[in-house]
């Protein structure tokens, strides 16, 4: 999945996994999965995706600031 703002582009093929936490089994409509990524830049974003009845119910990207990004990985 590909996001662009104004100034940056935050692509999961290119970005590097650094954490993924999943709930649930493949299929699970209360199932969802959360990926942060550095992007060779530095930049971190978290890509959400679950089933209809998750917290996550649709497909998206966030940045996060690295101090922010770095919270994030402590408590997951």
């Amino acid at each position: 999945m590909v996001k662009t703002t104004k100034t940056k582009t935050y692509d999961t093929e290119t970005a590097t996994i650094v954490k993924k936490v999943t709930n649930g089994y493949w299929g699970d409509p209360a199932g969802y999965e959360l990926t942060m990524y550095q992007t060779p830049e530095g930049d971190y974003f978290l890509y959400e995706n679950g089933g209809e009845a998750s917290e996550h119910p649709t497909e998206k990207i966030t940045a996060y600031a690295k101090a922010k990004a770095l919270k994030w990985l402590e408590e997951n």
